[in-house]
This record gives structure tokens, C-alpha cells and sequence, in this order.
């Protein structure tokens, strides 16, 4: 791995510690309710809605307020592409949106996983862009948060029945962090070049014409051939090119703050109109991070011990790094297709440098490879380099991010939430490796909390190997594989991994805006979204309705070293367990098919 690689790593870790710490005591601030400077803004909208702080919800009644708010939602967001031709801020006339895709797009949206299986620039009015989609970013992100603190109320609560008020934490979300910190990154974004304007697209002269040649298509839009059945091509002078505009930079930044994922464009962060500069791709990998970061030590001020977030930060880190490296060094070598057929040769030092194949110049490996990772760890889902053109190890970093639960950073809220079950699950080990009941943060780990936390555990690969198994049986899913083989067979596995982990990136070599990938897409995000947030909200209201026990000599510290490396050594298997097998059937035989 090169100098340059580590050096990146290691300015990014430390710009983020730097930007983290602060952000977590002021969550925890937002959490708790304490000295907020827009409380009299927020009292006029309990006055409004009917509710506020002093009426507490237990976990059933808050699991219900979250889902009818989430399919409310999908509804607006459906209804909105369904009708967008009629609907203003449409200057390209763009039609109503089919309803299959209408309905993956509401779901993934709604979801936190962002999966398009569409050109945003040219599906996608300004209106839907910006309300729809943009408004879900917000809505999706502040969900996430609100489960977090629901959590971690389970154990800062005494004998309690209420884990706190949904509206409330929905709102203090919104207001008091992706609202503010979403004006700052768009406001830094368009100072390095992200467009942000309601234009409709642009059409310029190239200074140099353009000769290319395209297949003949017939009135019935299909390749015409000739005798022999080799389609026809004609050869075409472009002097133009279209150019699209819109508000990009206000959906860019809440899609990386709130770990969203969904571009304006279809190249998502590739494209130079969203990550035009390297400044710009360093504020994005920030950003994706920065509130999973955050909660980690928003979560220590709350249980009164700061040492339980560095230890949660620290077991993230760990995990991150060692899979950061792999890919690193993964791209960073010569992509064994392209070195048996000499093309590193004529490139000379651009690929003899490593597998150049689907990145951006302006970025880099580095930057490229950097990027996949914590894009994937995050379950932001943003892209600035095309995965499935990464090398076969390179491939599988991304994949294993997602398959351990996105859970390293994760997103804003899940992250914590999730690695806070894989805790829960590393105590109760502990627990029966040394006879004692296992004990949380002072909460009895019982077989309540364990059932519940099996199934937020096992929701998710239910849902990636079931629906990679379905895919690869049925001719709809086999139809969308470009790459037949064992990349093929990525390809499928790492969309079923993405829609079922709410990450929303891809292996772009996957033909998915079908009807059957729709459809079976969809049902992955929506039950590995509140497949885990309802038995974890359980969780948090069993914690709760129990007794906080003091600290004694037998009880298993959850801050130091052996507890850091018991957690780390929890996901990381639970993670083997599940997928390995997947696994060695796509990334792992592709690599050894190249050597």
C-alpha cells in the first residue's frame, strides 16, 4: 500500500476525530432535550401537532408512530412521481415515473438506502428531486437518529415505561443537526463548484466534433441486422452536447450527512457537477461519517461514562481500518484482465499505478478506493468510482462492509444502534463463558433481549441470501446479469446486500430496473429496514421498564481493551457465519479464477 494511501487514511481518521467530538456532546444535547437555541421555535410545533417532550410513548407506541409516519411517506414519495408530468418545476417535460419504479424509488428513499435503478437527470423533475427525494433524505436520516436515542434511553431509563416521544426526537433531528449542518456542506459544496440552480439544461457547441458510431434501431426500437444477423451500425458527427442543471448542492449535502446515498445524477459523485474537485470528495467522506462518529460519543455523555463511546469508536475503527487496507492495497495493483492483455503497457504509468478501470482521474486510486470504503461502511450508498469495476478482492471490501451490518460507522443513528446489538450479544457471551448473568451499562441481559436481538441479527441475511437465491433461480433475475460467471453472481449478491443493509450502492453491471428487481428490491429494503428497528425498539422498552444495578467487583467492564476486542471479534463473526459461503461462489473464485 502506498505512502500516499496511508497518509490519506490517517489525515481523514484524525480531520474526523477532530470534527466528531464536539458534534457528540451537542447530540447529546439535542437528545436529552438540554439548552437548545430554537426551543421556542420547536414548542410552536408540539403546539401545533398536539404532542411535546412531556408526552412519552412506550416502545409499541413509538414503533407505530415511526412506521405510519415512514408509510405515509412512501406514499407522498409515489404520488409525486406518479404525477410529476402535471406538477410544476419540470422544465424538460420529463413523464410520470412507471410504477414499478415509482414504488422501489418511494421505498428506497423512505428507507435510508437511496438504491436507483434510474438516470436521476433524466427521470426525475426538479419538483421530485427536490421535495420528494430531498424531503426523504431529511425524514429518513432523522428516523434513524430518533431509534439511537430511543436506545439509548433503554439504558440511561430507571423502571421507566416510556423510551421518549417520536415527534419530538423526529423534529430535534431535523432542527438542531441535518437541517444546519446541511447548509454549512451545501454552502462549501457550491464554493467548489456544485451547480445549484433551477435552469433547465443546457445545450452547448464542443469546440471539437465528435465522430462515434450506434447501432440501427427499427421503428419497434429494436438493432436492425443484416443477413447474417450482425446488427447494423451508422456513424454520427455530434457538435453539441446537453448539459443538465438543477439544485444539486442542497440534495448533495444531506445525502452525504445523512448517509443517504442518492445522487442528482445518474453517475452519482462521479460526476463532476457533484464532486467536481478533490477538496470536495474529502468533505463528502467527512461527511458521511461525521454523525455516526458523532453518536458514539453523544452516546458515552448519555450513560454518564465516556469511556463506553470510545470503546464503541474504537471497535468501529479497528474494523475499518484492517478492511480500508485491503482495498487499498487491492486497487493499488494491476488488474490481472487487463495485464494479460497488455493494455497496462499502453497506458503506461496511468494503470501500471493499479487498476484504474472505473475511477475519476481528478480522484485517484486512493481517493477512489478510500471512498468505497467508507461509503459502504457508512451505508451512505454514494459512489465516485464505479465497483464493479474494482478488482475481485477490491469488490469484496465493499461487499463485506455492508454483509457485517453496517455497523462500522454505519448510518446516522443505525451505526450505533446496530453495533449497540452485536454489545449486547458480546456481553451475553461473556456472560456464559464466565456463569454470570451477562449485564449491560447496568441492565440485565436476559432472554427477552436476546430473542429480540437474534432476530435484528438474522433479519438481515434472511433477506440477502434468500433474495440472491430466488434471483439467480428465476429467468427475470439471471435476465438483468451482464457478466455471466461468478461476477455475475456478485453482481446479484451485492444488490440483494445493499437493499437489504439500506446502503443503495451497486455493481452497476446489473440490469435492476425491471419489474421483478423492483419489486423484490424493495421488499429487501423495507423488511432490513424495520425488520431490525422494531425488535430493537423492543429491546430498548424492555431495558427501560428495568432496574439500573451499581457497579461491583463482578461485573465485566464494557470500556477497555478485552471488551473492544470481544466486540470486534462478535461482528466479525456473526459476519463469516452468514456470508462466507456467498461469498466464495462470487468475489473469491473471480480472484482465483485471474491468478
Amino acid at each position: 500500500m502506498s505512502t500516499q494511501s496511508l497518509t490519506l487514511l490517517l489525515v481523514f481518521l484524525l480531520t474526523l476525530l477532530v470534527l466528531s467530538y464536539p458534534l457528540g456532546l451537542y447530540l447529546a444535547r439535542v437528545g436529552d432535550g438540554t439548552r437548545l437555541w430554537l426551543a421556542r421555535l420547536e414548542s410552536l410545533v408540539y403546539r401545533f401537532a398536539g404532542t411535546g417532550p412531556a408526552t412519552g410513548m412506550g416502545w409499541k407506541t413509538y414503533a407505530l408512530a415511526l412506521l405510519a409516519f415512514n408509510a405515509l411517506g412512501t406514499l407522498f414519495v409515489y404520488a409525486v412521481q406518479r404525477l410529476q408530468s402535471m406538477l410544476p418545476l419540470n422544465p424538460q417535460a420529463l413523464a410520470n415515473v412507471t410504477p414499478d419504479s415509482a414504488f422501489n424509488t418511494a421505498v428506497s428513499f423512505v428507507t435510508n438506502t437511496n438504491w436507483q435503478g434510474y438516470a436521476g437527470e433524466s427521470t426525475m423533475s426538479n419538483f421530485a428531486q427536490m421535495i420528494a427525494l430531498t424531503g426523504q433524505n431529511f425524514f429518513s436520516a432523522a428516523t434513524g437518529m430518533a431509534v439511537a436515542f430511543a436506545l439509548i434511553r433503554g439504558f440511561t431509563q430507571r423502571s421507566a415505561q416510556s423510551i421518549g416521544n417520536f415527534w419530538v426526537d423526529l423534529t430535534r433531528s431535523v432542527l438542531y443537526v441535518l437541517l444546519p449542518l446541511s447548509l454549512l456542506l451545501a454552502v462549501a459544496l457550491m464554493g467548489q463548484g456544485v451547480i445549484q440552480d433551477f435552469s433547465a439544461n443546457k445545450t452547448v457547441t464542443l469546440l471539437d466534433p465528435l465522430t462515434y458510431s450506434e447501432a440501427q434501431v427499427g421503428t419497434d426500437g429494436q438493432p436492425i441486422k443484416d443477413t447474417q444477423g450482425v446488427a447494423l451500425t451508422q456513424t454520427l458527427v455530434a457538435h453539441s452536447q446537453t448539459l443538465p442543471m438543477g439544485p444539486v448542492a442542497s440534495q448533495e449535502a444531506i445525502k452525504m450527512i445523512g448517509t443517504n446515498g442518492g445522487g442528482f445524477f445518474n453517475a452519482n459523485s462521479a460526476h463532476p457537477y457533484e464532486n467536481p474537485t478533490p477538496v470536495s470528495n474529502l468533505l463528502q467522506m467527512l461527511a458521511m461519517f461525521l454523525i455516526p462518529a458523532a453518536f458514539c460519543f453523544a452516546f458515552g455523555r448519555l450513560v454518564g461514562d465516556m469511556r463506553q463511546g470510545w470503546a464503541v469508536l474504537a471497535a468501529m475503527t479497528v474494523i475499518f481500518v484492517a478492511l480500508t487496507c485491503v482495498v487499498l492495497y487491492a486497487e493499488q495493483q494491476i488488474h490481472p484482465g487487463l495485464q494479460a492483455l497488455h493494455i497496462d503497457q499502453s497506458l503506461g504509468a496511468l494503470q501500471s499505478g493499479g487498476n484504474m478501470e472505473g475511477k475519476e482521474t481528478r480522484f485517484g486510486i486512493s481517493a477512489s478506493a478510500l471512498f468505497a470504503a467508507i461509503t459502504t461502511a457508512a451505508s451512505c450508498g454514494a459512489v465516485n468510482a464505479m465497483h464493479d469495476s474494482f478488482t475481485a478482492l477490491g469488490g469484496l471490501v465493499p461487499l463485506a462492509f455492508m454483509q457485517l451490518g453496517e455497523v462500522v460507522f454505519g448510518g446516522v443513528g443505525t451505526g450505533l444502534y446496530g453495533m449497540l446489538v452485536f454489545a449486547i450479544m458480546a456481553v451475553f457471551i461473556a456472560g456464559l463463558m464466565i456463569g454470570r448473568t451477562p449485564e449491560y451499562l447496568g441492565k440485565k441481559i436476559q432472554a427477552y433481549e436476546m430473542k429480540m436481538t437474534a432476530l435484528t441479527i438474522l433479519v438481515t441475511p434472511l433477506l440477502v441470501l434468500g433474495g440472491t437465491a430466488i434471483a439467480v433461480m428465476l429467468e427475470p433475475g439471471r435476465a438483468g446479469i451482464a457478466n455471466p460467471g461468478a461476477h455475475g453472481f456478485s453482481e446479484i449478491l451485492y444488490a440483494f446486500t445493499s437493499a437489504a443493509n439500506n446502503n443503495g450502492s451497486a455493481f452497476a453491471g446489473l440490469s435492476a430496473n425491471t419489474p421483478f428487481y423492483n419489486f423484490m428490491l424493495a421488499v429487501a429494503m423495507w423488511g432490513g429496514r424495520f425488520g431490525m428497528i422494531v425488535p430493537i425498539l423492543a429491546i430498548a422498552g424492555s431495558l427501560a421498564a428495568k432496574k439500573r444495578l451499581d457497579v461491583t467487583s463482578g461485573t465485566m467492564p464494557t470500556h477497555g481493551p478485552l471488551f473492544v476486542a470481544l466486540l470486534v471479534g462478535v461482528v466479525v463473526l456473526i459476519g463469516v457465519l452468514n456470508y462466507v459461503p456467498a461469498l466464495a461462489l462470487g468475489p473469491v473464485v473471480e480472484h482465483v479464477q485471474f491468478r
